[in-house]
């Protein structure tokens, strides 16, 4: 298997590695215009995986000094990691969508103790046992906190509009916001070939990750879920010949695919909320509950922190459809069908 390909009309993809995790890789594209080549995202700031990148540019017949421009789908360290690396060797300018940037600028600022106890105070009010909690009390006594993913991540120099074109000289390239996976999550539309460069939105085979993403500064209650399932539609709408996504493998049937992810979620909420019927469960008990790739007992320690995310996005799905209520009083909250 070869570590870059062809997709036709001057858009390559570079298989970037993402160390230690299970994806394998990012798909980097090098997409041909009159100004040089752009990127769309980078993939993960690891040494080997900035080799991987050259290498591939290399067999392209072309170079990280000759990159343009950098368009970035979302935040996410394995898509914007080496995104400064590439500015700083070839001058190029990096491009997301300013709900993204915000984060990016957040986790530049952020102190990686306040980011610790923040996550604490989320996780005892989803009503996480104190075993899960210890480990993350004791880290937060000791002073020995981790940096976060991300805290080197480049600032970049231009906004994403979503519907606008984007400058791209010989190219007919739109973007559209389909937040859900990151606030500022964008999808990036070749008008001429009906093609989508759909980040981690939409993946032929895996369901992305749809957690709580607010600004802990922020007290506005986010709805995730009801964004992502909105943005799905959305692309559905577009009719296209191919979607080329950040992982995995380019496939046709975007319309099937979107149809598929609809229909996943909205079985998902049904069990939940046939969960929260006879008793009101708190975030971490549905978590426990429900249906993962593997029996709960087998996920990770910071996995398990993903997964109670994942499921307060989608009671508060519930709730914001008027099918869930938290109860009163309850603490840590607990939710019940409505």
């Amino acid at each position: 298997m070869t570590d870059h390909g062809d997709h036709g009309g001057g858009i390559h993809s570079i298989k970037v590695p993402i160390p230690d995790n299970p994806l394998g890789h990012t798909l980097v594209y090098v997409m041909d215009t009159d100004r040089g080549p752009v990127l769309i995202d980078t993939g993960w700031d690891d040494p080997a995986s900035y080799d991987a990148l050259t290498r591939g540019l290399t067999a392209l017949g072309t170079s990280v000094a000759d990159i343009h421009g950098v368009l970035v789908t979302h935040h996410h360290p394995d898509h914007h990691g080496l995104s400064g690396r590439v500015r700083e060797d070839s001058g190029a300018w990096i491009a997301m969508h300013a709900a993204d940037i915000d984060v990016v600028r957040r986790i530049q600022a952020a102190d990686p103790g306040v980011w610790l106890s923040t996550l604490l105070a989320k996780l005892v009010a989803a009503g996480a046992p104190e075993a899960h909690l210890a480990p993350l009390r004791k880290a937060r006594a000791s002073g020995r906190t981790r940096t976060l993913p991300g805290m080197r991540s480049a600032l970049p120099d231009r906004e994403i509009v979503p519907g606008e074109r984007l400058p791209l000289a010989g190219r007919r390239l739109r973007a559209v916001w389909t937040p859900g996976h990151t606030p500022g999550h964008v999808c990036l539309y070749d008008e001429d070939a009906r093609r989508l460069f759909s980040g981690d939105h939409l993946l032929p085979e895996i369901t992305p990750h749809i957690g709580l993403y607010e600004d802990p500064e922020d007290a506005t209650v986010t709805d995730p879920l009801g964004d992502y399932l909105d943005s799905l539609e959305r692309i559905g709408r577009l009719h296209l010949v191919e979607v080329l996504p950040a992982h995995q493998y380019a496939f046709a049937d975007a319309g099937g695919r979107v149809a598929e992810l609809l229909a996943h979620h909205a079985e998902r909420l049904a069990a939940l909320r046939e969960l929260i019927t006879e008793v009101a469960l708190t975030p971490w008990q549905l978590a426990e509950l429900m249906e993962w790739n593997r029996p709960w007992e087998q996920i990770p320690y910071g996995s398990r922190n993903i997964a109670v995310s994942e499921a307060e996005a989608h009671v508060r799905r519930l709730v914001k459809a008027g099918l869930a209520e938290p109860v009163p009083g309850s603490d840590p909250v607990a939710y019940r069908a409505a």
